[in-house]
C-alpha cells in the first residue's frame, strides 16, 4: 500500500515522501480501515513541523482524521458489527495518510450514508471545535456578541451558522475585506477587516465598541494567537472570556496584565484532544449525534477547495497553506 511518510521534522513540502508499505495487521481491540479520504488540517502540518502538542515517533505517517471502510477487525462482537461499515477514523497519534490505517475500535464512528466522503472525512475536528467552543465551554446566550478571528476558515464559517441557529451575534475578523460579502451571505452580523501588521489594537477596539457600546465583548475565540489574540484580549468587557484554540501565528501573546485586571476577564487555552479525553461515554455519544445532525443539515459542513491523490501529497500540503483558499484541501486515498 502507499503511505505518506516523514522521517524528520521540517517544512511539509520538503520532508514528506510517498513509499510502499506492507499491509498492516490489527491487534487486539483494533480494526483495519481501508482509507478513502483525509483532510489536510493545520494540526497535521504543525505535527510534521514538530511544533504541535504531540511529536510522533519517526518515521511517521500524518493524518489525525479521515474516512474509510473497516475491512479487518480483532475487537469481538463490536468489531464484527463494524466490518464493512464506512467510519470516521479519529487518531490521537496520526496515521491516516496511507492506504490502510490501524485504529482502536473505540475511536472509529460509523457514519450515515447521506454524508459524502468529503464531509465524512472532515466529520470531527472542525465541527467538534465549533460546537464545543460556542455551545459547551462559552455557552454563548441569545443576543450576545461573540468575537472571532479567522472567520473565513472552516471553523469560522461553522460558528457563523451556529450563531444564526442559536441566536447569538457574531463579530468576525478577516485579514481582507474581500471575504466580507461571502461571510455576510452566511449570516455574519459584523465583518471587520483586521491585520495586526496593518491595523492597530486601538482601531480594533474602536470597531468592536461601535457595536457593543462601552461594554466590549464577553465571548471571544481565536485560532491565531500572537498579535491578533493580544488585540482581541483588549476588546474583552467585564468578565469576558477569550479562548485561544490554535497557533497559526508563531508569536507569543503580548499585552499588559491590566487588560485582564480591570475587567475581570480571562484568556484560556483549548485543545480538542485534552477536552475529549476528559469526557465520559454518554457525553461523547451525545456530541457525535449533535455533529451528525449538524453536518446533515448543512450547519457544520466545510467547503472543499481542492482534492489531490495521495501520490500528490506534496502538492496537497502546499495548496493547504495558500492564503485565501476557499475551503479545505482533501487527500483522495481510495475508492
Amino acid at each position: 500500500m502507499l503511505a505518506a511518510v516523514f522521517d524528520r521534522f521540517g517544512e511539509p513540502g520538503d520532508v514528506l515522501r510517498i513509499e510502499e508499505r506492507p499491509l498492516p495487521t490489527p491487534g487486539v481491540g483494533e480494526v483495519r480501515v481501508r482509507m478513502l479520504a483525509s483532510p489536510v488540517n493545520p494540526s497535521d502540518l504543525m505535527t510534521i513541523r514538530g511544533v504541535y502538542g504531540i511529536r510522533p515517533a519517526l518515521p511517521s505517517v500524518p493524518g489525525y482524521e479521515g474516512v474509510g471502510i473497516v475491512d479487518a477487525a480483532r475487537a469481538g462482537l463490536f468489531g464484527n458489527y463494524l466490518m464493512g461499515k464506512r467510519v470516521a477514523v479519529l487518531k490521537s497519534v496520526t496515521g491516516n495518510w496511507q492506504g490502510f490505517a490501524i485504529a482502536s475500535a473505540k475511536s472509529v464512528i460509523p457514519l450515515p450514508q447521506s454524508l459524502t466522503n468529503g464531509q465524512a472525512a472532515m466529520f470531527f475536528v472542525n465541527p467538534a471545535t465549533a460546537v464545543i467552543l460556542t455551545r459547551k465551554l462559552l455557552a454563548v446566550p441569545r443576543n450576545a456578541w461573540l468575537l472571532q478571528s479567522a472567520a473565513a476558515s472552516s471553523v469560522g464559517k461553522m460558528v457563523i451558522r451556529l450563531g444564526r441557529r442559536y441566536g447569538f451575534k457574531t463579530m468576525n475578523l478577516v485579514r481582507s475585506s474581500e471575504r466580507t460579502a461571502e461571510l455576510q451571505a452566511l449570516g455574519a452580523d459584523v465583518v471587520i477587516p483586521f491585520d495586526p501588521a496593518r491595523d492597530s489594537t486601538e482601531s480594533l477596539m474602536s470597531a468592536v465598541l461601535k457595536h457593543t457600546g462601552s461594554e466590549g465583548v464577553r465571548y471571544a475565540i481565536d485560532p491565531v494567537g500572537g498579535a491578533t489574540a493580544s488585540a482581541m484580549a483588549g476588546c474583552l468587557g467585564k468578565d469576558g472570556r477569550l479562548i485561544v484554540y490554535g497557533t497559526l501565528s508563531s508569536e507569543p501573546l503580548n499585552f499588559s496584565s491590566r487588560v485582564l485586571m480591570t475587567s475581570g476577564s480571562r484568556v484560556e487555552g483549548f485543545w480538542l484532544t485534552h477536552y475529549m479525553g476528559k469526557q465520559g461515554l454518554l457525553a461523547k455519544l451525545g456530541l457525535i449525534r449533535e455533529l451528525s445532525t449538524g453536518i446533515q443539515s448543512g450547519m457544520l459542513t466545510a467547503d472543499v477547495a481542492a482534492t489531490f491523490p495521495l501520490s500528490d501529497v506534496v502538492a496537497a500540503v502546499e495548496a493547504a497553506e495558500q492564503p485565501g483558499r476557499a475551503g479545505k484541501v482533501l487527500l483522495s486515498i481510495g475508492e
